[in-house]
């Protein structure tokens, strides 16, 4: 009876250090294109906006639970130009901070060519909010997002590995335009911007 037991605690003990040996960090940076798709309900005013294009560096913390699963977290900030169509008013720029939190499944963990998938949550923080012409103020409400996302991982070697990651954000705020003292619109802006990423991670094992 206590030989059994013993061998049950052995087992066991066995089991949790195998589990605890599969989880490990990794840790990487991205050059990323943010590239919206943006439009508008705007009141008064009408029309629609137009969001430029933004190019910034991206860092990513992740997670491995087991080598098919993990959980990312992403970090990066970027400035957009807006702009009212069909008038041109210009709207200022705006920057973005928009923490991701994903959830993925890693295909074939230990391939020459390692695909994953997700999805997950973002909460996007709005500041730094220009007021390019004078005595007009925009202001954007912070807002949480989904994503989803799908990428490969190449390895180099042992702990490096080249990455492509493609993520879909479905981003919603409320914009209200003042020229002071009144405000003059209220908008409901979709950005659901592309974010495409190019660059290496290093895995702690």
């Amino acid at each position: 009876m206590i030989r059994n037991l013993m061998i049950g605690a052995a087992l066991m003990a066995a089991g949790v250090a195998t589990a605890q040996a599969e989880g490990y960090w990794q840790i990487g940076g991205r050059l990323i294109a943010v590239v919206p798709e943006e439009s508008a309900t705007i009141t008064t005013l009408g029309g629609d906006v137009d969001i430029n294009n933004s190019y910034v560096p991206e860092l990513d913390i992740t997670y491995y639970f087991n080598p098919n699963w993990s959980v990312e977290l992403i970090a990066a900030t970027m400035p957009h130009e807006v702009t009212h169509v069909p008038t041109g008013i210009d709207l200022g720029r705006v920057w973005l901070l928009p923490p991701t939190l994903t959830l993925q499944y890693h295909f074939a963990p230990d391939a020459s060519f390692q695909p994953y998938i997700g999805a997950g949550v973002n909460y996007t923080i709005f500041y730094s909010q220009g007021k390019e012409a004078a005595g007009i103020d925009v202001d954007y409400e912070d807002t949480f997002g989904f994503a989803l996302v799908a990428g490969v991982d190449v390895p180099i070697n042992d702990n490096w590995k080249f990455n492509i990651d493609v993520k879909k954000y479905w981003l919603n705020t409320d914009v209200t335009v003042t020229v002071l003292p009144a405000t003059i619109a209220i908008a409901d802006v979709d950005i659901d911007p592309w974010v495409i990423g190019v660059g290496f991670r290093y895995t702690f094992k």
